[in-house]
């Protein structure tokens, strides 16, 4: 695995923690809405631009992402 590849995993991770903990929920359930939602791919096709951003900026990000593809959040 590149770094490259590495950093986009470990802030995918970090990424569906801090939804998880935002919205009270488990991680495994984060990670099935945000994947169900188009959120994790939204995270990898614009992780040059997200990572740059705060961490309640990101996630304002997925969230505004999920309920545009028929999500609650």
């Amino acid at each position: 695995m590149t770094k490259a590849d590495r950093n986009l995993l470990d802030y995918i991770v970090v990424c569906i923690s801090e939804f998880a903990n935002r919205y009270g929920m488990h991680m495994r359930d984060a990670y099935i809405y945000l994947n169900r939602y188009k959120g994790i791919e939204f995270l990898k096709e614009f992780y040059d631009v997200e990572h740059t951003l705060s961490f309640d900026d990101a996630l304002d990000d997925l969230a505004a992402i999920c309920r545009k593809n028929g999500g609650a959040a």
